[in-house]
């Protein structure tokens, strides 16, 4: 069972994000705080897998009480929920580890997708989040001609398709509707990818692949 606390300081939005959650079978809503500072007292007490975080609130905004609950609790995920895709939230709630950025109006099966991505160590992200962090992070201009890095063309073509639809912001789920493959072996895929490019997680690899988006598209 994936313990999930909900933080938003809107009492409808919480009301509503649990009676649709707690239709899922391995999700348990433990509990709801209106701002970061009670979110962060509520950790301590629940020790909540993942805490599905609002970002503009009072008293403590959602950015403050990742930076905070990531450093004192290592074993909780946050996922951010929001209304807002301003780029400067996007950055600074991913630069303080947020694992995920969502939009409210994500529906809530996909949002229950993602708690269960998060909660095993994947990144999240929300359509066009990826287009928003290539322009908060730097992205290689369309003048220039990067060298191509050595691992890139070590990628098999199948590895190579899963990094452009990674690129596109495609779950695992979408990349295996789209490749007709299953997800597990998306998973397999993508492990493979990350080793051989040396990367983190599927953030570095969107911008790693916007960055060689040319090189992705020549036919192998």
């Amino acid at each position: 069972m994936i313990k999930v606390l909900l933080v938003d300081d809107q009492s409808l939005i919480r009301q509503g994000l649990k009676a649709l959650l707690e239709l899922e079978s391995d999700l348990e809503i433990v509990g709801e705080a209106e701002n970061g500072e009670a979110a962060i007292n509520l950790v301590a007490q629940l020790q909540p897998h993942v805490v599905l975080m609002d970002i503009r609130m009072p008293i403590m905004d959602g950015v403050a009480a990742t930076r905070e609950i990531l450093r004192r609790f290592s074993g909780t995920k946050v996922l951010v929920l929001t209304t807002f895709d301003d780029d400067e939230y996007v950055k600074a709630a991913l630069q303080n580890g947020a694992m995920g950025y969502l939009l409210k109006d994500t529906p809530s099966e996909e949002l229950a997708v993602a708690i269960r991505a998060v909660h095993k160590g994947y990144t999240q992200l929300g359509p066009g989040i990826v287009k928003k962090l290539l322009t908060q992070f730097g992205s290689v201009g369309s003048n220039q001609s990067p060298q191509i890095p050595p691992s890139l063309a070590e990628l098999t073509p199948r590895e190579k398709e899963v990094l452009r639809l990674i690129a596109q912001g495609a779950s695992n789920r979408e990349i295996a509707q789209n490749l007709y493959i299953s997800e597990g072996t998306v998973k397999n895929h993508v492990t493979n990818m990350l080793n051989r490019l040396n990367l983190r997680d599927r953030t570095q690899a969107a911008i790693f692949a916007n960055t060689y988006l040319s090189y992705l598209n020549e036919p192998d």
